[in-house]
């Protein structure tokens, strides 16, 4: 016969642990973790505070790994939502599918990548998709290094270039925008996944040009010079103001925002559910002022009425650079 004295403890220990258990439990339901694009990451962070000023007891964590590293986590299971700044790839659908992850693809905004060079820049205005791919082509390594190579009518100066590095959404959308294959680049030019970086070295270097997201142009408009972009149309075009985004004037370099939400822990957690739904009616208010475009009322809407079916699956897979939103919503 086992003592009292062994027993009362025994099950003081089996509650106590049985206890923390659900404690634990009850609490990975209150957290919501979200990971993804630097661009992007401003509009995630707002909508995250003033999410919690309406469920005080919500655990919101918002990081930036950037794009193909928040994929790889996303898709491994250790994230609820990833943002990322240009559609999920199909080896990433892959990945995500042998790990039983299915997820819900929504737009939350509108960027626009601004072509930018030095202040002093008074000849590179607008530049022909055929000049840009001349300049970031892979053959252009090494053998492009001034001005003049690209345009005849450009002064005979160096070239020196900046980008995102090339595991950014940025890169990845540029690439398949101008290149016509993502992540097919020159690679003698000055990377980083700090898109400040970026502009603090075109801002301080004459011979500079590069490609950030609209919102860093924006915050350092008086640094900058914003190079235009001939669009398929044949006129030059830059994301400033921002409406030529929003109405898909300025192309092919206007992208959406997305985000990919794990459609398991939609259903099995409730904060998830809650942030995400609050994402979609309110982030509007914030977009502006984070950077970013809003999106059209009709696109909203279809994001809402997917989100609200639990519709799985990509369509954004597909698009090709500066086609409208709402064909893929």
């Amino acid at each position: 016969m086992l003592d009292r004295s062994q027993v009362i403890p025994t099950l003081l220990l089996v509650i106590a642990w049985s206890l923390t258990s659900c404690s634990s439990a009850e609490e990975k339901k209150r957290q919501v973790s979200i990971d993804g694009g630097l661009v992007g990451y401003p509009l995630h962070q707002a909508v995250a505070e003033e999410f919690k000023k309406v469920k005080s007891d919500a655990q919101i964590s918002v990081a930036a790994s950037g794009t193909g590293g928040g994929m790889s986590k996303f898709c491994s299971g250790q994230i609820d939502v990833v943002g990322a700044s240009r559609p999920i790839k199909k080896e990433e659908i892959t990945k995500c599918k042998k790990q039983g992850i299915e997820f819900v693809e929504l737009p939350i905004a509108l960027d626009g990548i601004a072509v930018i060079a030095n202040r002093k820049n008074n000849f590179a205005s607008c530049l022909s998709i055929k000049e840009l791919n001349k300049i970031w082509s892979p053959k252009a390594t090494n053998k492009v290094k001034n001005w003049n190579q690209v345009n005849s009518k450009f002064p005979n100066k160096p070239l020196r270039l900046y980008a995102p590095a090339s595991d950014t959404g940025t890169f990845d959308y540029f690439t398949q925008a101008i290149n016509k294959k993502g992540k097919a680049s020159r690679t003698d030019y000055t990377a980083t996944q700090n898109q400040n970086v970026l502009v603090n070295g075109i801002a301080g270097d004459d011979a500079a040009l590069g490609y950030v997201g609209i919102s860093y142009y924006l915050a350092n408009r008086d640094k900058l010079q914003l190079v235009g972009v001939q669009t398929p149309e044949g006129k030059c075009e830059t994301p400033d103001p921002p409406e030529k985004v929003a109405n898909n004037i300025y192309k092919p370099l206007s992208r959406p925002l997305l985000i990919y939400v794990n459609k398991t822990n939609l259903d099995s957690k409730p904060a998830v559910k809650d942030f995400v739904s609050f994402y979609l009616d309110n982030s509007k208010k914030w977009v502006r002022q984070s950077g970013y475009v809003e999106l059209t009322d009709e696109a909203y809407a279809k994001a809402k009425q997917r989100f609200v079916s639990e519709k799985t699956g990509s369509k954004f897979k597909d698009a090709k650079p500066g086609e409208p939103v709402t064909k893929y919503i």
